[in-house]
C-alpha cells in the first residue's frame, strides 16, 4: 500500500544523497519517478537536485502557488505509470501542497518521499514540515552529530564571518557556510547569548581556519 513519508532532520544529514540512493533504486528496476525541488533552491542549477558527495539528478521544480496533484496527473497522462514520487527540501511546501501529495498516495496509489528540514534556526517549523509531520503515514529521523558529540536537532545560521546570527527572514538559502547543526544543549547555549562555540572552525574555508593542536 502507497505511504506518505517524511523524513527529517538538520542540515548536512544526508538527505539529498538519500533520496538519490532510493530514486536510482527504483530507476535500477526499470520504475519511473518524478523528484520535485523548490525553484526558490537553485544552489546546484536549475531543475538539479545534489548532494555534498557528488550525487545528483534532475528534478521538477515547484514553487508554492503549484498544484503538485494536478502536475503528476498530467505527466502521467502524458508518460504512463509512474512508481513513486521524491520531494527534495520538502520544508518548502505549503499546507495545500502537503494535502496534494497526499492525495497521490491515497487517489493514485502512488508512494510519496519527502526530505526535508524539520525546524529554521530559530527552532520553529517550516510550514511544510508542520504539516508533514502531522499528516505523513511514516515519519523518520536522518540523524546527524553535533560538534558537541551529541545528536544534532537544531540548526543555527551564521553570516559570512562565522557569527550567529538570529534575526531575520525564515527562508534564506544556503549550505555549510550558512548554517551548522547543532545539539538541543548547545542551540539553547546560542539563543541564550552563553555559548561559546567555535562555528567559524565549522563554516570558513579550509585554508582560513585555525589550527588546532
Amino acid at each position: 500500500m502507497a505511504k506518505l513519508y517524511f523524513y527529517y532532520s538538520t542540515m548536512n544529514a544526508g538527505k539529498t544523497t538519500t533520496l538519490l540512493q532510493s530514486a536510482y533504486n527504483y530507476h535500477e528496476r526499470g520504475m519511473r519517478t518524478l523528484i520535485f525541488t523548490p525553484a526558490i533552491d537553485n544552489r546546484h542549477g536549475e531543475g538539479v537536485v545534489a548532494s555534498r558527495i557528488g550525487l545528483k539528478a534532475d528534478a521538477l521544480r515547484f514553487r508554492g502557488e503549484e498544484n503538485l496533484q494536478a502536475w503528476i496527473e498530467a505527466d502521467m497522462a502524458a508518460h504512463g505509470q509512474l512508481h513513486c514520487v521524491f520531494v527534495d527540501e520538502a520544508q518548502f511546501l505549503t499546507r495545500a501542497q502537503v494535502w496534494q501529495l497526499g492525495e497521490v498516495v491515497d487517489r493514485l496509489g502512488i508512494p510519496v518521499l519527502a526530505y526535508g528540514l524539520r525546524t529554521d534556526f530559530r527552532g520553529e517549523l517550516f510550514e511544510g514540515s508542520r504539516y508533514l509531520l502531522a499528516w505523513a503515514d511514516n515519519l523518520e529521523e536522518i540523524k546527524t552529530i553535533c560538534h558537541s558529540g551529541r545528536k544534532a536537532t537544531m540548526v543555527v545560521r551564521v553570516d559570512e564571518h562565522g557569527r550567529v546570527v538570529t534575526d531575520g527572514p525564515q527562508v534564506e538559502i544556503g549550505g555549510n557556510e550558512r548554517y551548522v547543526s547543532v545539539s538541543r544543549a548547545e542551540f539553547k547555549k546560542i539563543s541564550e547569548g552563553t555559548g561559546s562555540i567555535e562555528l567559524q572552525q565549522a563554516v570558513l574555508p579550509l585554508g582560513e581556519r585555525r589550527q588546532t593542536p
